[in-house]
């Protein structure tokens, strides 16, 4: 008799980019729910067989049109309500934007703030900018 073997249930595994371009933290404004019409950090779920670091990457493309460059891992949040769909688990990057910026599939809008204009964002994302701003500050400055 073959048993079967148990696969854990586990949280869902996501990807956040606080990217600095031009001076400014990129911002996507949400084209699907949840919180569509929200502005967001860049980012979504890695896929099976990709390291999260070319997922950050791959998302900040998808959303931006920028490449990225990773400065430094900025933090792993958990709180098992911070996405409605379910319970998520985002590790966030600070990174270095280039290229040409653009709204592109998942994002309606996109746009460029100052640390002390970011609106109320999505998910629990206001959290994590709030966390890195010392961070940024030093990589701006």
């Amino acid at each position: 008799m073959i048993q079967e073997i148990m696969k854990p249930v586990t949280p869902l595994l996501t990807v956040d980019a606080l990217i600095i371009y031009k001076g400014k933290l990129v911002l996507v404004k949400r084209k699907n729910p949840p919180y569509q019409g929200c502005f967001a950090l860049p980012g979504g779920f890695v896929e099976v067989g990709e390291t999260v670091e070319a997922a950050v990457a791959r998302e900040a493309k998808e959303e931006t049109g920028l490449d990225i460059e990773i400065i430094k891992l900025q933090g792993v949040y958990s709180d098992p309500s911070r996405d409605p769909r379910g319970h998520a688990v985002s590790i966030c990057y600070i990174a270095k934007g280039s290229g040409m910026l653009k709204a592109g599939s998942d994002a309606k809008d996109i746009g460029l703030f100052g640390l002390n204009e970011i609106p109320k964002l999505a998910f629990d994302h206001n959290k994590i900018i709030e966390n890195a701003k010392s961070d940024i500050n030093g990589i701006l400055s």
